[in-house]
């Protein structure tokens, strides 16, 4: 121990105490009894006195610098300076001794407390320098290779998709803004392919999200093998991913690109023995022509991506700047409807229903109209699908059910109003509440009320769905299908819940114009008139009223007549009217 301590403490430890500083060098008992501590620590320790002689070595700091070589630990023994100790690390340092040098040297003259990190043989090491009172400073090292190992992998992790391994919106956006570097400074075209899976949620929803989760690692696959090594394939989402198409050299390299992605994504998938078919829509943004900036080539690529899956999905769009002017108008719109319930805006319009036995009015269905201050009357088809499209159309639903329901009341009875309700009011569970709610706030008999749904409530049919529409029916309201014959599950659909009503399409009923009867056969025009004798042979079978939507011409409300439907509804009636005329075209009929 008595040589082992001689090695570590040196004859500097004796010199420091002849030195006349005022303070005595710490006993040698006392510093054996430490170094066996100092030994075990992570960290090693260097004490350098004022003169700047090392007075004490640990072990672990040796083991550090320098695997225990004779030269370092004979360099201690001397009392040789911190400085001269150093240089016995140069030769491990090798070509990473200039960057030790220039942090010490930043250090050491004076000594001035801070932390830096070396390489050594490929061990990194953190230093850690600390002056203490008499001019005396301690120099800590500390093995680091492990925790930055960790750290860079960590940060690797943290730039891509632990699902599929592909990068992730962060490293995607590093290597984009890598390409508009280029392309500043070498004129490197790059390109953006936003690319969203069709039909991926219902697979999610009736398979489960393991099988997901699988689906989208095989899509990943494909999308690797679709592109070169200097492009990246990234996902920025659940069923969301990029394509960054590096050196660009013309649009039809990018659009060949797009139109592989679409066919290779389409291709039917083996997936834990299902056979999967879904597709792609892409839309592309290039630059410089559409963006020179990140945000704005991935906004302009969305835009494109929106166009695309409004032209029937699974095919690809380019970015045009008019799409943006769109999207604007369209953002305008959505700001403006949010708005409109508070400020009153909405009305309510109503198109009366004629009976054809007694040509009796029987009833009006309720149709909404927006009244903006600026543009005038908005027509429903421009925002009742953005109203669906942002969850809107709930609260806007809520309103027309309680209004129909007031404006009702005051009719005379048995008169009835019809309300349509959307898919995503069917999804609310409290949909009854707000029906009887609406009800018992009007007093409203619910026989008077009439709920009109479309194919899409009943197209992902479910035990909640049908426990809805009989509760509706057990409060006393009726159902009707709105639109029928235009699906492909229409028949189907009378199967599971037993409608009062059915509304024959306005698209049948237009077939008849111009044709007399038995006229158009083999040319198309008789396919409306056997459609509505088929509906309405149906509609008697199954003790359902049947209502002609659409009629505008006494000819077509005689041929429909003789085909047999109950009720219609068109211009031939009347067009829709304001509540405030309702009473008025009442007592007139």
């Amino acid at each position: 121990m008595a040589a082992t301590l001689r090695t570590q403490l040196g004859p500097a430890a004796q010199d420091s105490a002849e030195a006349g500083a005022g303070r005595a060098a710490p006993e040698p008992s006392v510093v054996a009894a430490l170094l066996p501590y100092l030994d075990a620590m992570r960290h090693g320790l260097l004490l350098v006195d004022e003169r700047g002689r090392v007075v004490l070595a640990s072990g672990r700091s040796l083991g550090l610098l320098g695997g225990r070589e004779a030269s370092l630990e004979a360099s201690v023994a001397e009392g040789s300076s911190l400085r001269q100790i150093l240089r016995v690390v140069r030769n491990r340092a090798g070509a990473g001794w200039s960057a030790v040098r220039a942090q010490l040297s930043r250090f050491l003259a004076p000594p001035t407390a801070g932390t830096f990190e070396v390489t050594l043989q490929g061990q990194r090491l953190e230093i850690h320098l600390q002056p203490v009172a008499g001019g005396r400073w301690a120099v800590a090292f500390e093995d680091v290779t492990a925790r930055r190992a960790a750290e860079a992998q960590a940060e690797e992790m943290a730039r891509h998709d632990p699902l599929t391994g592909l990068p992730n919106r962060l490293l995607l956006r590093e290597r984009l803004t890598e390409a508009l570097a280029r392309l500043s400074r070498m004129g490197e075209a790059c390109a953006v392919l936003l690319i969203d899976l069709d039909r991926f949620k219902p697979v999610n929803d009736t398979l489960g999200h393991p099988m997901g989760d699988a689906l989208l690692r095989k899509v990943a696959d494909r999308l690797r093998s679709t592109v070169r090594p200097t492009d990246t394939v990234a996902r920025i989402g659940g069923d969301e991913f990029v394509i960054l198409q590096t050196g660009v050299g013309e649009a039809s390299d990018t659009q060949a690109l797009a139109r592989r992605l679409v066919d290779l994504i389409g291709r039917t998938y083996m997936v834990d023995g299902h056979l999967l078919t879904i597709g792609a829509s892409v839309g592309v943004a290039l630059a410089p022509g559409d963006g020179t900036e990140a945000d704005t080539l991935l906004k302009n690529a969305d835009l494109a991506l929106y166009r695309a899956k409004l032209d029937g999905r699974a095919t690809y769009r380019f970015f045009e700047p008019e799409m943006d002017a769109r999207m604007q108008a369209r953002r305008r719109l959505e700001l403006d409807m949010r708005q409109a319930l508070a400020r009153r805006e909405f009305q309510l319009h109503y198109q009366p229903q004629l009976q054809l036995e007694g040509d009796r009015l029987v009833g009006c269905e309720a149709l909404i109209r927006w009244q903006h201050p600026v543009r005038g009357m908005v027509s429903p088809l421009d925002f009742i699908p953005l109203a669906e499209e942002i969850g809107l159309i709930v609260p806007i639903g809520e309103w027309v059910m309680r209004q129909a329901c007031r404006d009702a009341a005051g009719w005379p009875a048995p008169l009835s109003v019809a309300v349509n309700v959307s898919p995503a009011q069917f999804k609310s569970e409290r949909l009854v509440e707000m029906v009887m709610s609406a009800l018992a706030a009007s007093g409203l008999p619910a026989t008077r009320l009439e709920v009109e749904i479309t194919e899409g409530v009943l197209l992902h049919e479910s035990e909640r769905t049908l426990q809805t529409l009989h509760r509706l029916r057990e409060l006393g309201v009726r159902v009707s299908m709105d639109d029928f014959g235009t699906g492909y599950s229409s028949l189907s659909y009378l199967r599971s819940f037993p409608f009062d009503k059915i509304k024959i399409d306005r698209s049948f009923v237009s077939d008849l114009t111009g044709a007399g009867k038995g006229a158009g056969k083999g040319a198309g025009k008789g396919d409306g008139e056997a459609i509505i004798r088929a509906i309405a042979g149906l509609g008697r079978s199954l003790c359902m009223t049947t209502v002609a939507e659409g009629v505008e011409t006494a000819d077509q409300l005689e041929r429909i007549r003789a085909e047999g439907c109950t009720d219609v509804q068109g211009y031939l009636i009347s067009r829709p009217i304001p509540a405030a005329e309702v009473l008025a075209f009442i007592a007139a009929r």
